[in-house]
């Protein structure tokens, strides 16, 4: 790894891997990094050693995944994987380890982002008992090693995964007790006049009709609407609760499930120093970028979800837009060059973004879902603090979310603030009545990942005190 790159991506997922290929190819040196022992993000995980039954299995999504990685690999791009990002400042100044060696520096010309997104955490009771997991966590394992649950499975929340995974599930062999939706029949109704629109994008919809027929027919229960869902279990999971047309149902099962959509992971662009809003919507902070995923700071780009979510296929073609840009800023390219050549991404990213509105209608988590009602409910897993602290330290006069994270911890742990920032701030809106369009976020420092003592010591090999 050199000290100096013309272009660093952070990211290898459908972003990354596209806009490397496309800015090699046009000469430019390229390192990208990625925390992951090889290409393809979450999306494509393991995609090139996976056995060809599973990746069958897993869907042809999960296969569009080779040509990208095929293209990196025949390209000129220094490819660094096991690359932990721990700093990255407005001037380009990025902290890296690498393979879990010494902690260095090394800088930029022009930095893109595209780490991806996050699954969005909604605490809940039990959400931290062993045998709760992340749907995500779940294909992490399928993807990577083949592991799935052996002892059946219930999956709950909202979002296109819960019924992907399930479906994946099934044609793996695993008994799926129940799918477990909070889509509520207000959601259907409400999303319905985005649907002319999103038939555009209509293998979006196909493939979910899809794989909820193949689940009803195998038997699986379905059922949407769901509210107050709880995890049972004195050491770990033993039994889920949940309220469904007005009664209150139990089922026992060792194994959940959970997902509530993405957020995309804006750890980076906070730490940069990249403007932010929230976006209604998909109920979540993005950060500012122009068309082309230029940030509010100037050399910084932002593409795939991490900018906003638009799923792997509007990842690849923001991955490439975003390299022409960077082309352009470069001197490679000048600005009607950039623009032909980004003409057809354009197109195609537009023609699948057109759904988008209709998920986010029909998918929309209930606010006050996201309030997290239960004062006994763990917001921080890392510090172990609950609704009801958090709560309490606002009524003692503790108004935003840094003053809360100040007197309670929490957000002061390993995952600094990924898992409770979000859950934080819906809380601290509602007891405030402060909206969270004009609530402040957690304020993010380096390092953003663990590092240690000895390794921030190697960044200044001749200090000796």
């Amino acid at each position: 790894m050199k000290d100096q790159y013309q272009l660093v991506i952070i990211g290898a997922g459908p972003a990354g891997l596209a806009a490397a290929t496309v800015a090699a190819g046009h000469g430019v040196e390229v390192a990208l990094l990625d925390e992951q022992p090889a290409p393809g993000g979450q999306i494509f995980r393991a995609i090139e050693a996976a056995p060809a039954e599973r990746a069958e299995k897993l869907g042809p999504e999960y296969r569009r995944g080779e040509k990208l990685v095929t293209a990196l690999r025949n390209s000129s791009a220094c490819y660094f994987p096991d690359t932990q990002v721990w700093s990255l400042s407005a001037q380009r100044e990025i902290g890296v380890i690498h393979q879990q060696q010494q902690a260095r520096m090394i800088t930029a010309d022009q930095v893109l982002i595209a780490n991806g997104a996050l699954e969005r955490p909604v605490p809940f009771p039990g959400w931290t008992l062993p045998g709760v997991m992340n749907a995500g966590a779940g294909q992490i394992l399928f993807k990577g090693s083949g592991i799935v649950p052996s002892d059946g499975v219930v999956l709950a929340g909202s979002g296109p995964l819960l019924l992907l995974l399930a479906w994946q599930y099934l044609r793996a062999g695993v008994k799926v007790r129940a799918v477990l939706d909070t889509i509520s029949r207000v959601n259907y109704v409400k999303a319905l006049p985005k649907l002319p629109s999103a038939l555009l994008a209509h293998h979006h919809i196909t493939q979910g009709l899809r794989y909820q027929q193949t689940l009803k027919l195998a038997g699986v229960e379905l059922h949407n609407g769901i509210r107050d869902l709880q995890a049972h279990g004195a050491e770990s999971l033993e039994s889920i609760s949940y309220r469904h047309k007005g009664s209150k149902h139990s089922l026992k099962t060792d194994s959940l499930m959970i997902h509530f959509g993405v957020i995309p992971n804006i750890h980076l662009s906070q730490a940069a120093g990249c403007d932010h809003f929230w976006h209604k919507r998909q109920q979540c902070w993005r950060p500012e970028l122009d068309k082309w995923g230029s940030s509010s700071i100037e050399g910084i780009l932002i593409a795939g979800d991490g900018g906003g979510i638009g799923g792997a296929r509007t990842a690849e073609h923001a991955g490439r837009i975003a390299a022409f840009k960077i082309l352009h800023n470069l001197g490679i390219l000048n600005q009607r060059e950039s623009k032909l050549e980004a003409a057809q991404d354009r197109k195609w990213m537009k023609a699948d973004l057109r759904i988008r509105p209709f998920l986010e209608k029909l998918f929309r988590i209930p606010d006050s879902m996201l309030r997290i009602p239960h004062d006994n409910a763990i917001v921080c897993r890392c510090e172990e603090v609950t609704a009801g602290e958090i709560r309490s330290a606002i009524a003692a006069g503790h108004s935003d979310s840094n003053q809360v994270k100040f007197f309670t911890r929490c957000g002061m742990g390993p995952c600094q603030g990924r898992q409770c920032a979000q859950a934080v701030a819906h809380i601290v809106a509602d007891k405030t009545s402060i909206p969270l369009q004009q609530s402040m976020q957690f304020r993010v420092r380096p390092p953003l990942k663990p590092v240690t003592l000895e390794q921030l010591a190697s960044l200044y090999p001749d200090e000796t005190e």
